[in-house]
Formats: structure tokens, sequence, C-alpha cells
């Protein structure tokens, strides 16, 4: 977010093809998304063009020259029907006539880099949530284990039994409160 300029190999001046989806796509990461060329279609020129098939493949066409150029890379597929998916290099390039071009102020930059924080503590407490409930669940089970063991044994064992089921009920109680509020997750990929 913060590197220098790059350059790029083709000519990136406002109102021109290669500039505007640029422009497009920076706008997509401002939103922490990484947009697939309908995405960028409807944002430029409405709903009509992003269902026209030929213009599609034109705009695709570009943009993969655009990644050759040193502007964007083309991110791999998850599955293999979507969409392919377009990531800026950097916000900062040099165009073929050397004229700097910038996609973000140092507000949008700082901004985004807030963002990206935030949903580093909010993937910090998933996971943290996710491994309190692991662990409420194995110490639940283990002790319903013991308390069952002690069961099918001939002779039950009070020493055992007593303590066994008491923890498997506290353990049992908090993952009951646990489940409900769940492993909590506001991030969007």
């Amino acid at each position: 977010m913060k590197s220098d300029y790059k350059d790029a190999s083709i000519r990136l001046r406002e109102g021109e093809y290669q500039y505007s989806l640029a422009k497009a796509i920076a706008s997509f990461h401002f939103e922490l998304h990484f947009p697939d060329v309908k995405d960028i279609i409807r944002r430029l020129y409405g709903e009509e063009k992003a269902n026209d098939l030929q213009f599609v493949r034109k705009v695709q066409t570009v943009l993969k020259k655009m990644e050759k150029s040193g502007i964007l890379r083309i991110l791999p597929k998850s599955k293999p029907w979507e969409l392919q998916r377009y990531a800026l290099i950097s916000f900062k390039f040099q165009d073929s006539d050397k004229n700097p071009v910038s996609f973000a102020t140092d507000e949008n930059i700082e901004e985004m880099q807030k963002q990206l924080h935030s949903m580093g503590n909010e993937k910090e407490a998933f996971n943290t949530n996710i491994a309190r409930l692991a662990a409420l669940i194995l110490l639940a089970a283990v002790s319903y284990v013991a308390v069952l063991w002690t069961l099918i044994r001939p002779i039950i064992d009070p020493v055992i039994f007593v303590p066994a089921l008491g923890i498997s009920v506290l353990f049992s109680v908090l993952l009951g409160e646990a489940l409900p509020q769940g492993p909590k997750r506001k991030m969007q990929v």
C-alpha cells in the first residue's frame, strides 16, 4: 500500500479505458473486495453491459493485457466455474509516458489499513472462540466417557462417578451457553 511507483508499460491517462478499469478495481479494494470482470463492468457501465457476453470478453482481453503490463494480477479461482478475480499490484504507477498515476490518497490507504487491522482482530477473536468451543466439546465428551465407563463396570466407584458426572454437567452447561453465541465472524472473503 505504501510502495513506490511501479513501472507500467501502458498509458494510464484519465479518460482512457485502462485507467477507468484500474480505478474501478482500486475502488473495490477500498471495500476490501477483489472484483471479477462482471463486478467491474457493473460499476462502470451498468447491469445491461455486464450481461453482454461480447463486451465481457473484450474487457477480459484488456484486463489480460493490463496483467502483462504489470498493472494488475489475475487471482486464482477457488472454484472452476467462477469468474476470475483481479487485484491491483499497487495503487501508484508510472505509465509508459513516465507520468505518475495514483489511485489512492494517503487517507484512503490509512482507512484501508485500519479496516485490515480490525479484520485481523476479528479473525483472532474468531479463532479464540473456535478454540474455546473445541475445548468445551472435548472436555464434555471426555467427562461423559468417564461417566459411562464407571456405569458399565460391575461395581460403580462413587469416587470416579460423582466428580465425572459433575464435570460433565458443568461443561455441558458451559457448552450450551457458548454454542448459541457461536464463533461470530463479520468478515467477507
